[in-house]
């Protein structure tokens, strides 16, 4: 069966368009019965990858995850990073900054988090957050304390360029970037938060602050787009995940992921004549244990 994930894989963002995608597209699947079975291939797929990419020890992968509250974030992580070896695997999740943070350059914090080689690292949030948020309340950028000289109207385009060269230097140094924007409908959010409260099991996952920034959707929106336009590179793509149904979120997320790993060309590592000699020797030795 044809993979999905490539109608929504974004290489070239010069012209794309948000409404291109509808949060609520399922790809002509029905339920969550009909994808459990590819799902499962899926994640098996993930972690037989996943132990190629821990033995060769030469890749690194870099998942970013970016989305509206409520889009699904912490359920998708959880789904699709369910069967990998947690020894493999760092889980960082980017809130608003520390003083020690803002201290620094906007990429620091995040750079600091970078998965070693051979693992996986999943940025739930990450330095994006830089043209999101910040760019639809302008006002936090005086709390970075940067130069006012520095501070111009050409701000959002140089920290895309920033953001181009860093990811390009990440995938010469060997880390793989997969990027997704889980795309949830506004009203889609409104249900979910309504959930929220009406559920007490989840009450402490709402703030007010997040239906608050409701206010600003439309800003938001412009700004995710924008910000697909200028960073959406072969090398570092975004996926643009329809995240109106959680199962075809994970679902695409998870193929997406097992299938960029696929053509890594993953091994486990060949040993040479002296370790497999070593290997006869203890093969023997422990046969003896056993006569």
């Amino acid at each position: 069966m044809a993979a999905i994930h490539s109608r929504f894989r974004i290489t070239n963002g010069h012209r794309f368009r948000l409404k291109q995608i509808r949060p609520g597209d399922t790809a002509g699947l029905d339920s969550k019965d009909e994808t459990a079975s590819r799902l499962a291939r899926g994640l098996e797929s993930l972690r037989n990858q996943q132990e190629k990419l821990y033995a060769q020890g030469t890749w690194a992968l870099l998942l970013i995850i970016q989305a509206m509250d409520a889009a699904g974030k912490d359920s998708t992580i959880e789904h699709v990073m369910s069967g990998v070896n947690p020894q493999g695997c760092q889980v960082s999740a980017f809130k608003a900054p520390s003083t020690e943070e803002l201290a620094h350059d906007f990429l620091w914090r995040t750079t600091t988090r970078l998965p070693r080689r051979g693992q996986i690292g999943v940025f739930n949030r990450s330095y994006y957050e830089e043209v999101l948020v910040v760019r639809v309340h302008p006002e936090l950028l005086t709390k970075q304390r940067l130069p006012s000289s520095l501070v111009s109207k050409n701000i959002w385009s140089e920290r895309f360029e920033d953001i181009n060269a860093f990811e390009r230097h990440l995938r010469r140094s060997g880390v793989a970037i997969l990027k997704f924007f889980l795309h949830v409908s506004k009203e889609t959010q409104r249900e979910r938060f309504l959930e929220r409260i009406d559920t007490p099991a989840k009450n402490w996952k709402f703030a007010l602050g997040d239906v608050r920034e409701r206010a600003h959707w439309r800003e938001y929106m412009a700004a995710y787009e924008d910000m697909i336009r200028h960073t959406a590179t072969p090398d570092a793509p975004w996926w643009v995940v329809p995240a109106d149904h959680k199962w075809f979120t994970r679902l695409v997320v998870a193929e997406a992921i097992a299938d960029t790993m696929k053509n890594l060309g993953l091994h486990f590592p060949a040993i040479d004549a002296a370790q497999r000699k070593e290997l006869a020797a203890a093969r023997a030795a422990l046969r003896r244990e056993g006569s």
